[in-house]
């Protein structure tokens, strides 16, 4: 009886879950290119030249920095958007030098990576290139509700060449998406299911409120053992308050040194090491 009820309880999850998941297959982004060309590329020469002296520093402390061109290419594809807030990517720098160096300072066979909240996938390929270049061995596994081989415009330049799946557009990185299982669904209901021992690194970017944040961080957290990193991105004061509430909570209880980096205005970032 306790196996019948616990596949039934499967099958229902199953399914709720894939009605949740089914609404994002269809145009989430609207039913054409929402700019032009030109457009995105102005926005990308405006958005590159936009510094960040505090992200210069963290890259100066950790010894890793990502190649500016690399960045900057994938970045033309996958992070510049029409959006009404500021554009800005130094969190893939951040991700990158904080990879690299717990890597570096935590020798493994094989690393776990977790993502939450992949959008076009700009995060999950800075973590697969800090993998490469470090010549470690691992996978990142990231989540979200957008499917990665459905047809839809994605608010981005690649839109001007018609329809396209997440992974046609991240086919010029090819080598590197052999690194990454794209996962489809909410990130409460597919974490709990991962099915892995460890987490190593984790990047926390899926929904923004305080409850949301600190499920995910619980999820992950269990399954960290010391020295293992969390790392949460919108940590920014007046406009990501659930984000904010929920680190200065973790940072409370303990369990993680907490540090901080405020890139800008509007972008603001914090990881935690678990201490033991």
């Amino acid at each position: 009886m306790k196996h019948f009820i616990g596949a039934a309880s499967r099958v229902v999850f199953d399914r709720l879950s894939a009605v949740i998941d089914s609404r994002w297959n269809e145009d989430p982004f609207g039913k054409s290119p929402r700019a032009s060309k030109a457009e995105y590329l102005r926005l990308f020469e405006q958005t590159r030249q936009v510094a960040f002296p505090e992200v210069d520093k963290l890259e100066a402390q950790t010894g890793f920095a990502i190649s500016r061109e690399w960045v900057d290419d994938l970045a033309l594809h996958t992070q510049i958007t029409i959006k009404k807030s500021p554009l800005a990517y130094p969190h893939g720098r951040v991700l990158y030098s904080l990879l690299r160096r717990y890597l570096a300072q935590n020798p493994s066979s094989f690393v776990t990576i977790v993502e939450t909240g992949t959008a076009r996938g700009f995060s999950a390929l800075c973590m697969a290139k800090a993998l490469e270049d470090a010549g470690v061995a691992g996978h990142i596994l990231t989540l979200d509700v957008l499917p990665h081989h459905k047809r839809f415009f994605w608010n981005c330049i690649d839109d001007q060449e018609g329809k396209k799946t997440r992974a046609e557009i991240l086919q010029p990185w090819q080598s590197l998406l052999d690194k990454i299982v794209f996962l489809q669904g909410d990130t409460l209901f597919q974490l709990p299911r991962l099915g892995v021992d460890r987490i190593h690194f984790a990047f926390v970017d899926a929904q923004h409120t305080k409850k949301d944040v600190m499920k995910e961080y619980q999820c992950v957290s269990r399954l960290q053992a010391k020295g293992d990193m969390i790392v949460f991105d919108d940590v920014t004061p007046g406009t990501f308050d659930g984000v904010v509430a929920a680190v200065a909570e973790i940072e409370k209880a303990g369990d993680y040194s907490i540090r901080r980096l405020t890139a800008s205005n509007t972008r603001a970032y914090a990881w935690g090491s678990k201490r033991a």
